[in-house]
C-alpha cells in the first residue's frame, strides 16, 4: 500500500526513473557500435530467411552436438558470402540462416551437406527418355590445374541431379514422419548399395545393377532420400550429367575432407567457369596413386549422391591438385567452391521454408508499422485529452518515456544477443501502447471514485493509487503470463510478438511506479490555481457529486437530488 500524498516524495522517485534512462542510453551510444538504432529482422529491411530441417537416417531426432556443428559449418559458410549482418541459430531441430539486403539468395544453397567423395565409375547407362529431364547435358573436364594433363567428360550441375534437388519442396509432416525418413533411407540403401553390385557372380552383379538402375529416379523434382546418408564403404547407383546419365561407381576411395582448400575461377584458355581443389597430405598421395593405376578410367566426383563430373583419366594427376570443369555459371561454381571449402555437414537437412523480402517492401512494411503506431498513439492523445484533460498530458508524457526505455532496450537487445525486430514485434508493440495507457485509465478512474466519495483530490490521490495498483498488477500479470506461454509454445514471426509484448508489459509497470503516480501525486499538493482547478484536471463533474454527497450527509433528513 502507498504512503499517504503528504508522506510520497515524487522527486526521488522521477530522479530514480531519470538515472535509469541515463544509464541505459549511456550503454546504447557508448557501448559496442554507438549507434541509436535498434536490429531490424528481414521483413523490415529486406533479406532471405531459410529454415533447414535436420533429417536423421534412424527417423529420431538428431544429436544436439549434430546441430551445433552443423550450424557452426552452415555460419562459415555463411561468412563467406560476405555480408555483414548475417545470423544463423537453431530452433529445435531447425537451423534458421538470415542474411539481410539483396546477396541473400546464396543462403539457399547453403543447406546442402556437401558430402564429397571420390569413386571409381564401374558403368553407366542413360536415363530413359520417359524420365530423362528436359536441361540438356553439359561438358566439361576435372583435371590436373593447366601445366599438368586433364581429360574430359560430361559433369552435372551442383544445383541438381542426386535423385532431386537439396532442398526441393517439402511434404507435409505426419505423425510418422520420422518413421518414413528411416524406412525410405533404408530401402535406398537396400538396393542403390546393395554389396551384389561389386558381386564376382556376374549373373548377380547384372541383376542387381538392373534393379538398382531401374530404381532410381533422376526426376529434379522427387528427393533423393541417400542425400548425405549414402555409405561411403559401398556401392553406390547414382545420377549425373544433369540427370541424364546413371552410374554405378565404387565404394569411396578418397573423402571430401581430405580437401583444405577450394575455390571457383574462370579458366580463359576455355572460356569456363572452373573449381580448383588442393589436397591435404594423405588426399594429395591418394589422388595421385589412384589416377596412376586408373589410366584410360572414370573416376566420379560424387556430391550428395550426385555426380558432379566422370572424367576419363588421361595421365596420372600428382602435386595435390585437381580441377573441376564444366558448364558452370559463374555463381554455381562459387557455390560449388564454398560449400567444399568448408566442410561437409554431419547431417542431412531438408529446405522446409524460404522467405526472401525486398529491399523496398521491407522498407515500405517499416513506414506502414510507424504509421500504424503513430495512429494509434494519436488516438489515444485524443482520448486522453477530451476526458482527462491535463491528466491525459501526464498519459501522454509516461506514453513517451515508456516508449524512450522499450526503444534503448531494444537497441540493447539486438546488439548484446542479436534480438531482431521484425512487424511481428512492431505489432507486439502497438498493442502494447494500449496495455500502458489502460493502466493509465485503470488509476485515474479510481481517482475519481475516490471524489465522488466526497474526498479532495489531493487525500484521493493515495487511496485512488492503493486500489488502482492492484487492479494494475493483476491486468499486466495475466498480459505477461499470456505472452510467456505465447512465446514457449510458438515458433516463427509469432515470438517476435510475444516478445515485445511481455517486455512492453514489464517497463509498463516502471512507468507507471516510477512517473506517472510520482506525477499525479505532484499536481495533487501544487498550489497552482490553474493545476488545483477540477475542470482543468478533468474531475469537475466528479467533484460535483462528491460535494452533493457530502452535503446529503451534513444535512440530516435532506433528500439527496437524484434518489428524489
Amino acid at each position: 500500500m502507498a504512503a499517504p500524498a503528504g508522506h510520497l516524495r515524487p522527486g526521488r522517485y522521477l530522479a530514480f526513473f531519470a538515472l535509469i534512462v541515463v544509464a541505459l542510453y549511456a550503454l546504447v551510444f557508448f557501448t559496442g557500435s554507438g549507434k541509436p538504432t535498434p536490429k531490424l529482422g528481414i521483413d523490415l529491411q529486406g533479406g532471405t530467411r531459410v529454415t533447414l530441417t535436420a533429417r536423421n537416417p534412424d527417423g529420431g531426432d538428431p544429436p544436439r552436438e549434430s546441430l551445433e556443428q552443423a550450424r557452426s559449418i552452415i555460419e562459415r559458410r555463411v561468412n563467406g558470402i560476405g555480408v555483414s549482418g548475417t545470423e544463423v541459430v537453431l530452433d529445435g531441430s531447425n537451423v534458421v540462416i538470415t542474411v539481410p539486403g539483396e546477396q541473400g539468395d546464396q543462403a539457399k544453397t547453403l543447406g546442402k551437406t556437401a558430402k564429397l567423395g571420390f569413386r571409381k565409375v564401374v558403368t553407366s547407362q542413360p536415363v530413359t527418355p520417359a524420365q530423362q529431364p528436359s536441361a540438356p547435358p553439359a561438358s566439361g573436364t576435372p583435371s590436373a590445374p593447366p601445366t599438368s594433363p586433364g581429360a574430359s567428360a560430361p559433369p552435372s550441375s551442383p544445383a541438381n541431379g542426386g535423385g532431386g534437388a537439396v532442398g526441393a519442396p517439402r511434404q507435409q509432416p505426419d505423425e510418422n514422419a520420422d518413421e518414413k525418413t528411416k524406412r525410405e533411407i533404408e530401402e535406398a540403401r537396400s538396393v542403390r548399395q546393395n554389396p551384389d553390385l561389386l558381386s564376382t557372380d556376374q549373373a548377380k552383379q547384372a541383376a542387381a545393377a538392373e534393379k538398382a538402375f531401374a530404381a532410381l529416379n533422376c526426376d529434379p523434382n522427387i528427393a533423393d532420400p541417400l542425400v548425405g546418408n549414402d555409405l561411403t564403404d559401398k556401392p553406390l547407383v547414382a545420377c549425373g550429367d544433369k540427370n541424364t546419365m546413371k552410374y554405378l561407381l565404387e565404394p569411396e576411395f578418397l573423402p571430401g575432407t581430405e580437401i583444405s582448400d577450394a575455390s571457383s575461377a574462370y579458366d580463359t584458355q576455355n572460356s569456363q567457369w572452373v573449381v580448383n581443389l588442393n589436397f591435404k597430405g594423405d588426399g594429395s598421395r591418394i589422388w595421385g596413386d589412384f589416377t596412376s593405376k586408373n589410366v584410360q578410367k572414370q573416376a566420379a566426383f560424387v556430391l550428395d549422391t550426385q555426380v558432379v563430373s566422370a572424367p576419363t583419366i588421361q595421365a596420372a594427376i600428382l602435386g595435390g591438385q585437381t580441377q573441376i570443369t564444366g558448364r558452370f555459371s559463374q555463381a554455381e561454381a562459387k557455390d560449388l567452391a564454398d560449400v567444399l571449402k568448408y566442410g561437409s555437414l554431419p547431417l542431412s537437412f531438408e529446405s522446409s521454408d524460404a522467405t526472401t523480402v525486398s529491399a523496398t517492401l521491407g522498407l515500405a512494411s517499416l513506414q506502414a508499422g510507424l504509421i500504424a503506431g503513430g495512429i494509434g498513439l494519436l488516438a489515444v492523445f485524443i482520448y486522453c485529452m477530451f476526458y482527462y484533460r491535463l491528466l491525459g498530458l501526464l498519459t501522454i508524457l509516461s506514453l513517451g518515456l515508456s516508449f524512450a526505455i522499450v526503444y534503448g532496450v531494444l537497441v540493447l537487445l539486438g546488439r548484446w544477443i542479436g534480438y531482431t525486430l521484425d512487424l511481428a514485434g512492431v505489432a507486439g508493440l502497438i498493442i502494447a501502447i494500449g496495455i500502458t495507457a489502460d493502466s493509465f485509465v485503470i488509476y485515474f478512474e479510481r481517482l475519481k471514485d475516490e471524489i465522488r466519495e466526497g474526498r479532495t483530490f489531493r487525500s484521493a490521490v493515495p487511496r485512488g493509487w492503493s486500489r488502482a495498483q492492484r487492479t494494475i498488477l493483476a491486468a499486466d500479470a495475466v498480459s505477461f503470463l499470456a505472452a510467456a506461454i505465447l512465446y514457449l509454445l510458438a515458433v516463427g514471426d509469432v515470438k517476435g510478438f510475444a516478445f515485445t509484448l511481455g517486455m512492453s508489459t514489464v517497463l509498463d509497470l516502471v512507468v507507471v511506479y516510477l512517473v506517472t503516480h510520482p506525477l499525479v501525486a505532484m499536481v495533487s499538493r501544487s498550489k497552482s490555481k490553474f493545476l488545483s482547478n477540477p475542470k482543468n484536471l478533468g474531475l469537475g463533474a466528479v467533484q460535483q457529486v462528491g460535494s452533493d454527497r457530502k452535503s446529503a450527509r451534513a444535512v440530516p433528513g435532506r433528500t439527496n437530488v437524484k434518489e428524489a
